[in-house]
């Protein structure tokens, strides 16, 4: 499923019950999921067109988040790596 899309000229995001809310409604909760989602290998979203989007505002949301979201999909192997690295010397020291 899409974590963001476009319909009826709305932006939407996928809820935790798999459902679609508008992107006025996200809160910090919500960005933290689909975050953990744009991690993910299987994720997708609609491309920005603000064209399909009348509201402005959904025109704001939907182009920021979707960028970003973007960019961290793009990124996840090297995120990974350098978390990965960012604590294997706390693992290492505490491991034994």
């Amino acid at each position: 499923m899409k974590a963001l899309k476009i319909e009826n000229y709305q932006g939407h995001f996928l809820t935790e019950d798999d459902d679609y809310e508008t992107v006025d409604k996200i809160d910090k909760a919500i960005l933290l999921r689909l975050v953990n989602l744009a991690l993910e290998d299987g994720f997708e979203i609609d491309d920005y067109d603000g064209g399909e989007l009348r509201n402005q505002a959904h025109q704001i949301i939907y182009k920021s988040i979707s960028e970003k979201l973007n960019d961290l999909h793009q990124k996840r192997n090297q995120f990974r790596d350098e978390s990965e690295r960012l604590y294997l010397d706390e693992y290492e020291k505490y491991k034994a």
